[in-house]
């Protein structure tokens, strides 16, 4: 990320005003990260709603909804599978709930093929999280590469479909990862919700903390290989319901939009 603050000229402000302009440029800079890390760092991103009027005069619905109707949610799940997506995917079938599924290859994809043959089958989005959680903005456009395609050929192997969707990891993204996702026809999907679910296993914590931040055409991202986050679903799932809000992957959310290649997409 470059520096928020520019060297100050000899005979600029006083030494008292530079100090208040590089303390202003630190706290900007911090909040930056934070935003980034929170999935909301980058101006150039799309919403959902701007997707689905960019498609004004298409088709009405999506499957079952019509996102620009119905008060529209996409639970997400990154970093499976995992010992636990079992119980997830029992949880979701049982309350008629799709999902976005970001997988990692080394140690999930390849650890639990029959997991991801049975998210596809059973109607949710599977999509990329890389392959082994590299950072990608630290890496070279090669090693981006490398971690989208051989994710991208795991998941093509076991469900018959190349991913269109990735979710960089901890959100962190630039021009040189827009411009590969482009050419390796990618989207990129961030955030508006999440639990934090990496730094508790206080399962009414993770459901309180997504139920505080969810507004309409949200994205909820969770991670179900943490120990403290499925048994939250059930909750989170019903308490949304009540508020009538709809369940929807992120192609639905769009729709009648399409993601497009190179573009990052978030509420």
């Amino acid at each position: 990320m470059p520096s928020a603050t520019k060297k100050m000229k000899t005979r600029g402000p006083g030494a008292g005003a530079r100090r208040g302009v590089r303390a202003a440029g630190a706290l900007a800079a911090a909040a930056c990260l934070t935003l980034t890390l929170a999935g909301c760092g980058h101006g150039d991103a799309t919403r959902p709603s701007s997707a689905r009027d960019r498609a004004a005069g298409a088709p009405a619905r999506f499957g079952t909804v019509d996102c620009r109707q119905a008060k529209c949610i996409a639970l997400t799940f990154d970093a499976g599978p995992s010992e636990n997506s079992a119980r997830l995917l029992d949880i979701l079938k049982q309350k008629q709930v799709p999902a976005t599924f970001f997988l990692l290859g080394a140690r999930h994809i390849e650890k639990y093929p029959e997991l991801v043959r049975r998210m596809a089958a059973e109607g949710h989005e599977v999509a990329s999280h890389t392959w082994d959680h590299k950072i990608l903005t630290r890496i070279s456009p090669a090693q981006i590469r490398d971690e989208l395609g051989r994710t991208n050929d795991a998941i093509e192997r076991l469900t018959g479909h190349k991913p269109t969707l990735m979710r960089p990891p901890q959100g962190r993204t630039n021009s040189t990862v827009h411009g590969i996702c482009k050419e390796m026809g990618m989207s990129e999907v961030l955030w508006s919700v999440t639990a934090k679910d990496y730094a508790t296993t206080d399962s009414a914590l993770i459901t309180k903390r997504v139920l505080d931040q969810v507004t309409r055409d949200g994205i909820i991202l969770l991670h179900d290989l943490y120990q403290g986050t499925v048994p939250a679903v059930p909750g989170i799932i019903d308490a949304l319901k009540a508020r009538g809000y709809v369940f929807v992957t992120v192609p639905q959310l769009l729709a009648p939009g399409k993601a497009e290649p190179g573009k990052v997409y978030r509420p």
